[in-house]
């Protein structure tokens, strides 16, 4: 148990090297770090919401505007099925209070045959709400007290759509925030419909804001050169199949546009910013999928001489005429942008919109003097820890004190190298996690140590009683570090947040303390043993 062969010696002299190279980075300011050579680590260890401030934003999905939305497609389904079916219709309308879309069948004989058809719209729950109980359909027809078809969205099917609304709105602010670059941001659901976001670091809050509220719909539709914008503002309506539209093109205050997009944001593979060849302005470029620019190609060669207008969150942000047919698929968004104005919108367009707009309930800004407070408070903590436990284990067992207390503070120096190594989020009940390591590697040596003890007084000599109080205790060290890191890969696994950050240095701190508490001081005992050729152990 204490032969080491020269490769483990080696072995065990690198890895406790590499960590603390690995760890210095970490006592130097950013300035330092700059003028290191590129062959030395320069990682430091990023911190958390709680040590270095940042945003904690929560966010709440408009539900009205997503119940709205389904309508309208309820609607244009309902309108699709019975042209196809050519059965006539009146009195296609939306009831948003009652969230219901009503139609009237013209013929009574095709009523039977039009209830029929419509019913294909609804679809059944979603086979993931099994488990729950719920059954049913997302949508009920029925025949209404006055003659007509009425569809209604049900409970069941609304909270199946807010609740896939939720999911896909978190992908796409992650999407969003991971553009700025910050490390570790917390994106998790809370309640029904709401959105916890929480960015540490960040230094542009307005911006972040702006990037995350927006919802990023994107529209591609013709503009009506056969009515007079003038008219409609003034009967207060527009012709049937077009709607006014807000600009922010800086040439029209309003558009009127056709209701029904060419292309729609969803046929979007691709959105970077760039500059215009003539007039080196900041401008995006866009890039449709194979369906997406066979459809922009084929209205755009119909329309030669015609405008169409670029539509983002319902406000028209360029109008240009087309001056030839756009057939490969590609093409550019101009509107007198800022180069940061231009990279925000393809961020917008990259991720992909927001089925439904997210309004702020809450917002907080942790200022860098609390993340400054938790630092010190933590340290303080940590190192009052850490200098109670290196006397308890240095007047307890004397010189082998010494060796556990090396190893202790090599232990640390691993930690971090590995935090800082990994990118990790170090956060305020991650540093608590430390500081229990420290705890759990200080009673590894105990048991080790109280071993040997037993061993030296029942009369064996200085190597046996040295190599059987390693090889026994490493039995109850192993089981006891085995469960805890079992609970620690499932507080990471189920948790989230600071308790993720508390399970990530417990679950290194774990591993590292077993390399250090038994191997590294099982290495400097056998070496002092072999050095000294003691005749009793000093402890």
């Amino acid at each position: 148990m204490l032969h080491f062969a020269r490769w483990k010696v080696i072995l065990v002299l690198i890895i406790s090297l590499v960590g603390i190279l690995l760890a210095l980075p970490n006592l130097l300011s950013p300035k330092a770090l700059e003028v290191l050579p590129d062959w030395i680590p320069a990682k430091q260890v990023n911190l958390g919401l709680d040590l270095q401030g940042g945003a904690h934003l929560l966010y709440q999905m408009d539900e009205k505007e997503l119940v709205q939305d389904w309508l309208k497609n309820i609607r244009g389904d309902v309108r699709e099925a019975l042209r196809r079916a050519k059965i006539g219709y009146t009195g296609l309308r939306v009831s948003l209070p009652v969230k219901t879309v009503s139609v009237r069948v013209r013929k009574p004989e095709d009523f039977d045959r039009a209830l029929t058809r419509l019913r294909d719209i609804s679809v059944p729950l979603s086979s993931g709400l099994a488990f729950t109980g719920q059954q049913g359909n997302t949508v009920d027809v029925e025949r209404g007290d006055t003659g007509q078809i009425l569809l209604k969205i049900t409970d069941q099917g609304l909270f199946q759509r807010v609740s896939s609304a939720i999911e896909a709105s978190i992908e796409t602010v992650r999407r969003r925030i991971d553009a700025f670059g910050t490390t570790e941001p917390t994106i998790q659901r809370q309640g029904r419909d709401r959105i916890l976001v929480q960015v540490p670091g960040i230094k542009d809050v307005s911006r972040l804001k702006a990037l995350v509220g927006e919802t990023g719909k994107l529209e591609f539709r013709m503009v009506d050169t056969t009515s007079s914008v003038s008219q409609a503002q003034q009967s207060g309506r527009a012709p049937p199949g077009t709607e006014l539209v807000q600009s922010e093109d800086g040439f029209s205050s309003v558009y009127l546009l056709k209701s029904r997009a060419i292309v729609t944001g969803e046929s979007l593979v691709d959105a970077q910013p760039g500059f215009d060849q003539r007039t080196n302005e900041p401008v995006v470029t866009f890039r449709f999928d194979t369906a997406g620019a066979r459809r922009f190609g084929r209205v755009t060669q119909a329309n030669v001489g015609r405008p169409f207008a670029i539509v983002l969150d319902n406000k028209v942000v360029s109008a240009p005429v087309i001056r030839e047919p756009i057939l490969g698929g590609t093409g550019q968004i101009s509107g007198s942008f800022t180069v940061q104005q231009a990279n925000d919108m393809s961020v917008l367009l990259r991720s992909g919109a927001l089925p439904a707009k997210l309004t702020i309930l809450e917002e907080r800004t942790v200022g860098a003097s609390l993340g400054a407070d938790s630092i010190a408070a933590g340290k303080i903590a940590a190192l009052i820890g850490l200098l109670m436990v290196l006397g308890f284990i240095l007047i307890s067992y004397g010189l082998f004190g010494v060796f556990a207390n090396l190893a202790l503070a090599i232990n640390i120096a691993l930690i971090i190298g590995v935090l800082s190594m990994l990118q990790a989020t170090l956060t305020l009940p991650g540093i608590a996690g430390i500081v229990l390591t420290i705890g759990m590697a200080v009673d590894a040596n105990v048991l080790i140590f109280e071993r040997i003890r037993e061993e030296s007084r029942a009369g064996k000599s200085v190597i046996a009683a040295v190599d059987s109080g390693y090889s026994r205790a490493l039995g109850t060290i192993l089981d006891a570090n085995i469960t805890t890191f079992i609970a620690a890969l499932v507080l990471f696994w189920l948790g989230s947040g600071p308790i993720r950050g508390f399970a990530v240095t417990l679950s290194i701190g774990i591993i590292t303390s077993v390399f250090t508490a038994f191997t590294l001081t099982r290495l400097m005992v056998a070496q002092w043993v072999r050095m000294r050729r003691p005749q009793e152990v000093p402890i």
